[in-house]
């Protein structure tokens, strides 16, 4: 009888999968290019300027300003949607702490809202209940690649004349009812951090297709400069967070790659989907037929330990990682973070916003906990793999399943 990994038997993943990041001659040629011409910073150079505009026409969208990282393209994004002391934004509890920190770094009050249980995005209906007089804007993230529910989310906003800001960091490529994520909004940020389906090491992004959002973000992320005015004309508070021209050359290479890359993760997921749902006990984040392509940064499902002899979430993240599958750590819900426990978020806010007693410290989040407590992350390299490789994860759960009172 097979023995589980962690138990010293033979795992159940025969080979490899693929390594991240995927690089080749794209990269190496574009780096040399760079450094041979002697333009190594973005305003003089032309590889970060052609990335964003390969970018943004990728998504289709209109405008694209490449960033020094996905936290500062919420930021930027935020100022040029003018928010600020005394504001409020709608941020999904279940998300990394930068979507909700930017809102702070604006001066501003990140209202945190529960998820829906099965997609672990923001829910629309939590996030319409809290609207007040207050409220200036929507961040809808995009967990793990699945767009979030974009037809509600802009009805909401359309509503109450708010602005949608897509948090699209694991999103690259993901599509709804066929149109790219991060054109739905006012505009959608994206991270080329070490993890994400592109990269650069560190990088974001902005993308638009409104002319007047674009100008702002454009002006804040080059120290409140306007294109075609003199060089040391500076016309709005901005900051330098301009992105260099070595990102932008392996980012432009990367961007060649995007589109098979992100077809192939939505087809081994959708094959996941349907593996792993006959494991008792297993539930795959949801799909939804509006999402017609899903970038998966990440693969998420959901364990019932009563299906798994009530071991723990890490108990069985240990065991397949002993099996060959490699994982990543769920997010912690925003509101148990230190940030907020401990009351330092205030020290960003001002006036009666600092000292006001804010309901989200006291409430329940049952969806971003279990999010965090009870689902597991399978890393997006994994699903750059065959079809073999999606049999052997599926073998792998089910060996645990099996094989499970072996763990207690």
């Amino acid at each position: 009888m097979p023995k589980l990994a962690i138990r010293g038997g033979t795992p159940a993943k025969s080979k490899s999968f693929p390594d991240w990041p995927i690089y080749d001659d794209l990269e190496r040629e574009a780096l040399n290019e760079v450094l041979e011409s002697r333009d190594w910073w973005r305003t003089e150079g032309s590889k970060t300027l052609a990335f964003e505009k390969s970018f943004a026409e990728y998504h289709q969208a209109k405008h694209g300003i490449a960033v020094t990282n996905g936290t500062h393209a919420i930021e930027v994004a935020l100022a040029a949607m003018g928010i600020g002391p005394g504001d409020e934004v709608i941020v999904p509890n279940a998300t990394f702490v930068a979507t909700a920190s930017a809102v702070l770094f604006a001066g501003a009050l990140p209202v945190l809202v529960d998820v829906s249980a099965d997609s672990y995005c923001i829910d629309p209906e939590l996030a319409e209940a809290a609207i007040n007089e207050r409220t200036r804007a929507i961040i809808a993230v995009h967990m793990g690649g699945r767009p979030a529910d974009l037809d509600q989310l802009e009805a909401v906003a359309r509503k109450y004349d708010l602005a949608l800001l897509e948090d699209a960091a694991h999103a690259h490529g993901s599509e709804w009812r066929g149109q790219k994520v991060g054109t739905f909004g006012i505009g959608g940020t994206f991270s080329f951090q070490a993890s994400k389906t592109m990269t650069a090491g560190e990088g974001g992004m902005i993308i638009s297709n409104d002319d007047d959002f674009e100008r702002l973000a454009r002006s804040t992320h080059d120290c409140g400069r306007m294109p075609g005015e003199w060089f040391y004309s500076h016309y709005i508070y901005g900051s330098n967070y301009r992105l260099s021209e070595w990102q932008g050359a392996v980012l432009l290479a990367q961007l060649t790659r995007l589109d098979e890359q992100t077809a192939r993760r939505h087809e081994n997921g959708r094959l996941l989907d349907r593996l792993l749902g006959e494991i008792p006990g297993i539930t795959p984040q949801s799909h939804d037929a509006r999402i017609t392509r899903n970038g998966h940064y990440a693969y998420i499902f959901h364990v019932d330990a009563r299906a798994f002899a009530g071991i723990s979430t890490q108990q069985f993240v240990d065991a397949l990682e002993a099996e060959g599958i490699p994982t990543q750590a769920p997010y912690p819900p925003i509101h148990t973070l230190d940030l907020f426990t401990s009351g330092a978020y205030r020290n960003r806010l001002s006036g009666a916003q600092a000292a006001a007693n804010h309901a989200f410290l006291t409430e329940a989040f049952p969806n971003s906990q279990r999010e965090s407590d009870e689902t597991v992350w399978i890393t997006q390299n994994a699903l750059l793999g065959d079809e073999e490789d999606m049999r052997e994860i599926a073998a792998a759960i089910g060996k645990i399943h099996q094989h499970v009172k072996d763990l207690r």
